[in-house]
């Protein structure tokens, strides 16, 4: 497997750098409303339920439109669209910056939700198929590092800079920030040398999906995904609420460098990604899901520096989670790279927008101690999932350096 890159050389580190910078963009991009959820409520006049939807309506759309993504992953070049999607949603942030009324705003936001849609799964599909498998873990884990650094990243630039200038000023500068990021990416990535295209049928899509599912794995990682985000971002949807209220009563800057916890995220999904290599990903996944509720319960009690120590243990699981069930998704796709990647993540934003919006109601109705027990519920149910993954069978060891047939994938076994 000597032309597939394998981390300690050059074309490692070029596309680790552009993956990276993708995943700064494209998450700094996504998420970059969440610390400005209680300006817009004050600015535009609306409940804290209804300011959700600017980051819900926009990965709502973006995980409808993944499952589209991923036939057109199969079938475009993978640089090309994931450049075209980095420098439209770039665009598209410049332009909510400068949004009249509320209406505009959810529009431009929903936009953004389609251009995206070009960037995840095409990027999954990238690292299945040019990653050596002894370094796809540590890969994966990279990317997911840059979704951490744009995750934070864009949370403190804008929350920081509202406090100051104002949340236009502070979504513009995102904005900018991922026209250069979109730019590192396009100078950086390899070009794909295994990607062979695949000829579009949509009339083939609903078999290939459905394919998906005759895999034992599969679905319980699909329905990972969708607890995976839909808690963590109920989370921090709600989070600014309670710390800028009595008896904390943070500034807008202080609420935002919260979100500089994403720090550890950075570590934990290149560590855990690798560790999963090595020890399993069975042993590993449900030890995340055990830090995330411990998190979630530290969040309750009074004293601020326990509410952000629990903050930053449910951090280090989510991104340690996360790279573990990505990196296993590609792994048992065979050759449904792109249609896999897909599906996961329309379950992965799914969750963010469904359970995003209905953490609201929680709140609205509970406080925080209703979205603590929410997002517990919701993580409880991965738990027991993790576990029932203990009895997939893992791959056989043939199946890893001979692709199954185009169309249908193995029910009895798989890659692991």
């Amino acid at each position: 497997m000597e032309e597939f890159i394998r981390h300690g050389t050059p074309a490692f580190r070029r596309s680790n750098l552009a993956l990276f910078a993708a995943g700064v963009a494209t998450f700094g991009l996504l998420y970059c409303v969440q610390p400005l959820m209680p300006e817009f409520s004050r600015d535009f006049g609306v409940s804290a339920a209804v300011s959700a939807l600017s980051l819900s309506l926009t990965s709502g759309v973006l995980a409808v439109t993944m499952l589209f993504a991923g036939a057109l992953a199969d079938s475009w070049q993978r640089k090309k669209t994931m450049s075209l999607a980095l420098f439209t949603s770039a665009l598209l942030v410049l332009a909510s910056a400068a949004a009249p009324d509320w209406r505009s705003l959810l529009i431009l936001r929903s936009i953004l939700g389609l251009t995206l849609s070009g960037l995840p799964a095409v990027a999954m599909a990238y690292l299945s198929e040019e990653m050596h498998p002894d370094s796809i873990g540590l890969g994966m884990g990279l990317y997911i590092s840059g979704s951490a650094v744009g995750g934070m990243g864009g949370r403190l630039l804008v929350g920081v800079l509202a406090d100051f200038l104002g949340w236009r000023l502070g979504m513009a500068a995102m904005g900018a920030t991922g026209l250069v990021a979109a730019t590192v990416f396009s100078r950086s990535l390899p070009p794909s040398r295994h990607f062979a295209p695949r000829r579009l049928d949509w009339r083939a899509l609903p078999r290939r999906y459905a394919d998906l599912f005759r895999d034992q794995g599969l679905p319980w990682l699909f329905a990972e995904g969708f607890l995976l985000l839909g808690a963590f971002v109920t989370i921090y949807n709600y989070i600014g609420y309670r710390l800028l209220a009595p008896p904390y009563a943070l500034s807008q800057s202080a609420v935002g460098l919260i979100f500089s916890v994403y720090i550890v995220g950075i570590f934990s999904s290149t560590w855990v990604g690798h560790l999963g290599g090595r020890l399993g990903r069975r042993k590993v996944l449900w030890t995340m899901f055990a830090l995330m509720l411990a998190g979630v319960g530290l969040t309750l009690f009074a004293a601020l520096w326990i509410v952000i120590l629990g903050m930053v243990v449910v951090t280090f699981g989510f991104f340690g989670g996360h790279s573990i069930v990505s990196t296993w998704v590609g792994r048992r796709s065979g050759p449904l790279k792109g249609h896999a990647a897909s599906m996961y993540l329309f379950a992965y934003y799914l969750g963010s927008s469904v359970a995003g919006a209905a953490g609201g109601l929680f709140y609205a109705a509970h406080g925080w101690p209703g979205v603590a027990a929410f997002v517990a519920g919701l993580w409880t149910l991965g738990l027991l999932i993790a576990w029932r993954l203990y009895d997939v069978a893992p791959l056989r060891a043939e199946a890893a350096v001979s692709p199954p047939q185009t169309g249908a994938l193995s029910s009895g076994t798989g890659r692991r």
